[in-house]
């Protein structure tokens, strides 16, 4: 603990379980000296274990349907109540696919499923920082944060169309980011994480035969969710105040392998 992220205030979405990116980024960001005010929709909040969450770091919870401006509105309105003031960082953890959920193919899409899926994991993005610029609510040097996935530049046939969402998610980052950087002062990124086995990541059909290939294949092995949460630390602490509208890979050098011996080796018995 060194309290890097001491006096800062935030709101963090998508804790779900002890298993997910979200989760673990709390608990850390508590840990380092952070107060925030925890958000998910409100049929995930039942699923899940977040007042659980909140009540190890001293947190309140504000349940809000992403999609909706009129949720976020009051989310951000409560969230400066709450904490004090303005807000010093945001992570967007949030992604659904209900074309993954229901079986359907790629190439068989329910495009009412698709525009849901895009809804909740994308535009969500947009619709956050919208409400947050347009109420001026970061502080200077403040830090947003969405998690992503590398299927938004490389093929992954099972990731079906959340693929696609994560590519419009990086497209925000770069465009909203811009905006937020000349006029606010503040950094949007994304991370692209290590195929990671959260709840939502075990939905992926031929998952835990694709995290296994992903381990053969970055020199430094998958990052887990709590490396995660401590990249994600370091992105919302004044250590990286000039880094925006980056996508930045977080895999255990994945992203740039090639091929592996491990997986040479495979080959050849």
């Amino acid at each position: 603990m060194t309290n890097l992220l001491k006096g800062k205030k935030g709101i963090i979405f998508g804790a779900l379980d002890e298993n997910s990116i979200a989760w673990k980024t709390a608990e850390r960001a508590h840990e380092e000296g952070a107060q925030f005010v925890l958000t998910n929709a409100p049929i995930a909040m039942r699923m899940g274990q977040i007042k659980e969450l909140a009540e190890k770091t001293n947190s309140e919870i504000i349940p809000a349907d992403a999609t909706s401006i009129e949720d976020l509105t009051n989310l951000v309105d409560q969230s400066m109540v709450i904490l004090g003031g303005k807000l010093d960082f945001v992570l967007h953890s949030i992604g659904m696919s209900v074309n993954v959920r229901k079986g359907r193919a790629y190439t068989d899409e329910n495009y009412d499923f698709t525009a849901k899926g895009w809804d909740v994991s994308a535009l969500s993005f947009h619709k956050v920082m919208q409400t947050l610029f347009k109420k001026d609510a970061m502080n200077e040097w403040g830090s947003i944060v969405a998690l992503t996935y590398m299927a938004a530049q490389r093929t992954f046939p099972d990731y079906n169309d959340m693929a696609d969402n994560k590519a419009y998610l990086e497209s925000i980052a770069r465009s909203f980011g811009y905006f937020f950087g000349k006029e606010k002062n503040v950094r949007v990124n994304t991370i692209s994480q290590s195929p990671t086995p959260t709840t939502a990541g075990k939905g992926v059909k031929g998952f835990d035969g694709f995290i296994s290939f992903a381990e053969k294949m970055s020199p430094l092995g998958n990052a887990s969710a709590l490396d995660c949460a401590n990249y994600t630390l370091t992105l919302f602490s004044d250590l990286t105040r000039k880094v925006t509208m980056q996508n930045l890979f977080h895999d255990g050098g994945f992203s740039n392998t090639g091929v592996s011996q491990e997986i040479v080796d495979v080959f050849q018995e």
